[in-house]
């Protein structure tokens, strides 16, 4: 099950907006979504109180489930896609067992020094991590509340290029999502001409997270491909039926008892001088051999 985190050291960075956001997109699109909490502030989880009294709410009920990020457990059977918002000052032993549970890491970053300054502390301590560094865990930015009319945008995308961090997509500075929260909703829930030039700024952070969110259902359609290619459909060919388990040779079985006889005698081999001859041979026995040697 795919599981993105949230994840920016400073608060009010814009997680909670991020992270509710993706729990939507996934209801609305059919997924069956948990939100899960990490913050021991509890926004996500009021956010969930405020949509589940909403009417308007489109897609499937999010499941709310509060965690701590020193014991993240296994999320509740049923769900398929998982979002973390975690808590302000995440380090350390915290930080590992988050990322240890993640399949892709967003730093939400706006457009303030202090926010960049704290992402770049918490970035290159997920670099340390081994999920990151061999890159089963996918880490990148997002740019939060971003003023179209600034160098906003600009300078967070040269201020992450120097760091070696993607940018995935930048949010702009808009009351739509401030009167969203307020009622459990978010630009998903409006109709697309409302929410138009917000929709087309989440598209790009949706594409990247794609193949994090099916997995799955990519490993499968890849090997149908494989599949299909290597063994071309042949209608005129016949069945080939299944080959006989081949049976296994018989080796004998060594005891004390029989330990001392040679394996031609216990494998019933063609008897060429006889087995007392043969015995004499091997043992070195000298009354056999004499009284073989008056026989012959």
């Amino acid at each position: 099950m795919p599981v993105v985190a949230v994840v920016n050291r400073k608060g009010g960075s814009g997680k909670s907006t991020l992270a509710t956001h993706l729990a939507a997109w996934c209801s609305t699109t059919g997924r069956a979504a948990m939100l899960g909490d990490v913050d021991f502030q509890g926004s996500a989880q009021s956010w969930l109180k405020r949509r589940e009294a909403n009417p308007a709410v489109r897609g499937r009920a999010i499941v709310g489930w509060s965690a701590d990020p020193r014991n993240v457990m296994r999320p509740p059977a049923g769900v398929t896609h998982v979002v973390l918002d975690t808590p302000g000052g995440l380090r350390g032993l915290d930080l590992a067992k988050v990322v240890m549970t993640a399949d892709a890491i967003l730093l939400p970053v706006s457009h303030s020094m202090f926010d960049r300054e704290s992402a770049a502390d918490c970035y290159a301590e997920l670099k340390l991590l081994p999920r990151v560094a061999s890159g089963r865990c996918k880490v990148a930015a997002i740019g939060m509340r971003l003023d179209a009319r600034t160098r906003g945008e600009e300078s967070l995308r040269a201020w992450a290029a120097e760091l070696g961090l993607p940018v995935i997509g930048v949010l702009r500075e808009t009351q739509a999502y401030v009167r969203c929260a307020e009622q459990g909703l978010t630009v998903f829930d409006l109709p697309p001409s409302r929410a138009q030039a917000d929709l087309a700024q989440w598209q790009p952070i949706l594409d990247w997270l794609k193949p994090v969110f099916e997995p799955a259902r990519r490993a499968t359609e890849g090997a149908a491909r494989a599949d299909t290619a290597a063994v071309p459909a042949r209608r005129d060919a016949a069945p080939v039926p299944p080959k006989a388990p081949a049976r296994p040779a018989q080796v004998p079985v060594f005891s004390p008892s029989t330990a001392q006889v040679p394996l031609d005698v216990l494998q019933a081999a063609p008897r060429r001088a006889g087995v007392l001859a043969r015995l004499a041979g091997w043992l070195g026995h000298w009354p056999i051999r004499r009284r073989l040697q008056r026989d012959f």
